[in-house]
């Protein structure tokens, strides 16, 4: 608290800036961002890396700002499903939003990278480890926004399945928000074809797609939580990142 005198010359305390401050950092301890993403924000978010204007990552940096400025109210708690290849900056406007939602919108947020939080999952099931998978998910249902990175990303197995219909329904049914990012066509499974053996080997070689990892009923899950949003773009790690380092 801080003394401060008004017009009349009485005094009164009034909270310090610095306490809202320390909230705002402890906010942002809790929310488990890694140090690796601490900086990015939408400020630093680069559309433009590989030359010229990129309408697709721009229009994602947009669709991000507008969802924080609607937030809560108008955004009735949906989310963003963000998907493109790698390293067109997913992760990145994710933890920006977030952060932008925690600094502007005094939200509760929390970041978990999907195939760690498999494993702390995985992990709970260990006699030897004092916390229940209960207690493991516990801050992941009960987050206010949650940022999921890299959905599919573990070999989908029926056991990843339930673990992932278990978390996206009880979000789903508590309406809260959650920001995914994921390196997978947000296409339904492309099942082998019996056609041909030559359309049979095609299949065979395909690209996987987000239903193939997840499963079609929760990639449709997904439809109803998040607003898609498709990033394109070259890889900023090889285009940018590497020829800075050379």
């Amino acid at each position: 608290m801080r003394i401060v005198e008004d017009a009349a010359g009485g005094r009164s305390a009034v909270p310090c800036v610095c306490r809202a401050q320390r909230r705002l950092h402890r906010t942002f301890v809790q929310a488990r961002i890694p140090r690796r993403y601490e900086h990015c924000t939408l400020d630093s978010f680069e559309p433009s890396y590989a030359g010229g204007g990129n309408r697709s990552l721009s229009r994602a940096l947009m669709a991000v700002r507008r969802f924080v400025a609607d937030y809560p109210l108008e955004t009735d708690g949906k989310g963003l499903l963000l998907t493109g290849s790698i390293g067109v900056g997913k992760t990145h406007l994710a933890v920006g939003m977030l952060q932008s939602l925690m600094q502007e919108r005094g939200a509760r947020g929390l970041f978990y990278d999907y195939r760690e939080l498999l494993k702390q999952v995985q992990n709970s099931y260990n006699a030897r480890v004092a916390a229940t998978e209960l207690e493991v998910l516990a801050p992941v249902f009960e987050a206010e926004v949650l940022v999921l990175d890299e959905i599919g990303a573990s070999k989908p197995t029926d056991w990843v399945w339930d673990t992932v219909a278990h978390i996206l329904n009880t979000r789903y049914n508590d309406k809260r928000t959650t920001i995914i990012t994921t390196n997978y066509a947000n296409l339904p499974p492309l099942g082998m074809t019996a056609d041909t053996a030559g359309n049979n080997a095609r299949s065979a070689v395909r690209e996987e797609t987000l239903g193939d990892r997840i499963g079609e009923r929760m990639r449709s899950r997904l439809q109803e939580m998040c607003t898609a949003v498709e990033m394109t773009g070259q890889d900023f790690r090889q285009s940018v990142k590497r020829a800075s380092f050379v």
